[in-house]
């Protein structure tokens, strides 16, 4: 079991050193859409992309998720499989939001045999999605103004 200062010191060498395998600047909250990011995360179980789409108003964060779920057989047959859809996620901090992700079980950021593996999965997922994004990204912006 790890101190809290060494997990947060071993978290930070975890980003620096990914950083370093794959220096390249992702779009993650540059998206051009209010409260729509994409995520990377990972603890010890697994590691995660995650595309989030929290803006306050439930209908335009409902449309913005009825966009990419209108895109999903295109999104999982070109880009990328094995995605969840969740129209409504609750956060830890009891906040509803709308997520998609794909995950790597079986890994964790305090096992240091397991970075190269969530690395690369990583930036393929990520990559992937970004991909998507930046070619249906006008499909998605394009909602009906609330």
């Amino acid at each position: 079991m790890y101190s809290k200062e060494e997990t947060q010191r071993l978290k930070r060498e975890f980003w620096v050193e990914f950083a370093q395998k794959y220096p390249r600047k992702w779009i993650l909250y540059d998206t051009k859409i209010k409260d729509f990011s994409f995520k990377f995360y990972v603890d010890n179980k697994k590691a995660q992309v995650l595309i989030d789409i929290e803006h306050r108003n439930d209908e335009k964060r409902i449309a913005y998720f009825e966009k990419l779920e209108a895109l999903k057989n295109i999104l999982e047959e070109e880009f990328i499989k094995d995605l969840v859809f969740e129209k409504q996620y609750t956060l830890e901090s009891g906040k509803n939001i709308s997520r998609i992700w794909v995950e790597k079980l079986g890994v964790g950021v305090s096992n240091r045999k397991y970075w190269d593996e969530i690395f690369e999965f990583y930036n393929e997922k990520m990559n992937a999605i970004e991909m998507f994004y930046l070619e249906y990204d006008s499909f998605i912006k394009d909602i009906e103004q609330f």
